[in-house]
């Protein structure tokens, strides 16, 4: 019976995403707890076509037990296609991957990309930093990073806009922040926030081996929520020409809102959201439809590696707080 040790930050609602990869309807979810603060999860497709169970733990260290059969039945009319099969299990099998490496190495996929990109990149060189890491993800490990795709589509943006000041809230492992610096005219600042400090410890490293200094990229470790409000006072942001939200899709609508709050948005202001098609922010974007303060466009992508996940980037332009 194989055992994988993963990290706590694995859940159960990731499990989810992958399986909406699919997008079959014979293949049923099912959540639910029992006894002892575990958690189990069922993958159902048929009756002895393939049987997936596990129990993750609420340790710090969690160990998933794989119980697998598998009967491979071509496209039959109880069985689960072989393409769809083998979606699941390339798409599932990343993340098992990670954990047990980041277990193993004692390093995150963002500390040995950096350090892949340390032995691989040349210094100075933005761009060829930015395709180090999609080769990384591409061959080594998947980054969940934004991608060439909207990578450019972000630049083009920046350069369109011009903006003088530019907010991002999810900073990661820096990549949409490389994008972003090299498309900012002369004399324009970045201000980046990254939640996790041992994340934002990485994208600093990356940031300044593109060659850009705190006085046009800054980055903040902090949460979002309470960054926002210090903004003004503690880092002499007045208000955000630009803003990228690329953190977590769920914080995406109270952290607008306390932006407007804040009154950190001038009339004309761009805000642009990641990942609002997958894993989605319908809250987010019925908000700024309804409201009355934004006009709205949605760019078309897909995730990076993955282009039969459809995904977007939405782009909202401010009209003012009236």
């Amino acid at each position: 019976m194989p055992h994988v040790l993963i990290p706590r930050a694995w859940r159960c609602h990731q499990a989810y995403q992958y399986l909406l990869i699919l997008q079959d309807p014979r293949v049923l979810l099912s959540f639910s707890r029992v006894p002892e603060k575990r958690r189990q999860l069922k993958f159902v497709t048929g009756p002895g076509n393939l049987s997936y169970k596990s129990q993750v733990t609420t340790a710090s260290a969690s160990i998933i037990e794989i119980r697998s059969s598998l009967f491979l039945q071509g496209y039959s009319s109880q069985g689960l296609p072989i393409p769809v099969l083998w979606s699941f299990l390339g798409a599932f099998s990343p993340v098992l991957l990670r954990s047990f490496r980041d277990c193993l190495s004692g390093l995150r996929t963002e500390e040995r990309a950096f350090s892949y990109v340390l032995t691989h990149a040349l210094p100075g060189d933005p761009g060829h930093i930015l395709t180090t890491l999609d080769h990384w993800s591409s061959c080594c490990e998947y980054l969940s990073h934004m991608g060439p795709v909207k990578g450019q589509i972000l630049m083009r943006l920046v350069e369109e806009k011009a903006p003088a000041c530019v907010l991002e809230l999810g900073t990661y492992c820096g990549y949409s922040t490389l994008f972003i610096a090299r498309a900012l005219p002369p004399g324009s600042r970045l201000l980046t926030v990254e939640r996790d400090p041992r994340t934002a410890a990485v994208a600093e490293k990356l940031i300044r081996l593109a060659g850009f200094d705190e006085q046009m990229v800054e980055l903040i470790a902090g949460s979002s929520e309470e960054v926002i409000p210090r903004l003004r006072a503690q880092y002499q942001l007045s208000q955000a020409d630009l803003v990228l939200l690329a953190h977590r899709p769920r914080y995406y609508l109270r952290d607008l809102q306390l932006l407007e709050a804040h009154a950190l948005l001038p009339s004309g202001a761009t805000v642009l959201a990641d990942h609002v098609l997958f894993p989605g922010a319908p809250r987010f974007l019925q908000y700024t439809k309804s409201c009355g303060r934004y006009r709205c466009r949605l760019h078309h992508t897909s995730l990076p590696d993955f282009p039969a996940i459809k995904d977007g980037i939405a782009q909202l332009t401010y009209a003012g707080p009236g």
